[in-house]
């Protein structure tokens, strides 16, 4: 069974949402508190705290609304003509983006580095060993190792490789 076509966007990723949202409340705080004001109960007062968050928030809130404006996208899929996986990244407006193909019977193995608290790593190989330039962790789905063993179900001579 191949695995299901995938595709994420910057508008459809709740990561760059959550994004937006904590800058306009970073943003919005600092306009509305009066920094001479921020005092805590024991009497100490931080001013600069306050622009410090408002300036912070309105640039999380800048790269947020780029991201959404220029909507980056990033996915795979099996191609039901050829039979081929396809992967694509497209990151900025104008560019065409960078991706690949490669028939599933000429995939050697899928490498997973697991990083612990940081983003896992995913490799493709052929089966001369070279690696597939521009497939990884952010053309596949989150459950990354479920993914690989489902194009692994349907052709045997690819090795899924779990690497802690």
């Amino acid at each position: 069974m191949a695995p299901r076509p995938w595709q994420r966007s910057a508008r459809t990723d709740l990561r760059i949402w959550g994004i937006l949202l904590a800058g306009i409340a970073f943003f919005a705080t600092g306009v509305m508190v009066d920094p001479m004001k921020n005092c805590d109960a024991a009497g100490d007062c931080a001013p600069w705290l306050v622009p410090v968050a408002k300036w912070l928030g309105a640039g999380a809130m800048l790269i947020a609304a780029g991201q959404l404006w220029v909507n980056p996208r990033r996915g795979s899929r099996i191609d039901p003509e050829t039979g081929d996986l396809i992967w694509w990244q497209r990151r900025s407006l104008g560019h065409a983006g960078v991706g690949g193909r490669i028939h599933p019977s000429r995939i050697g193995a899928i490498r997973i580095l697991r990083r612990g608290e940081s983003a896992d790593e995913v490799h493709l190989y052929d089966l001369d060993g070279e690696r597939q330039f521009w497939f990884d962790a952010e053309v596949i789905p989150w459950r990354q190792e479920a993914w690989a063993r489902s194009l692994a179900a349907g052709w045997p001579q690819i090795r899924v490789e779990v690497v802690d």
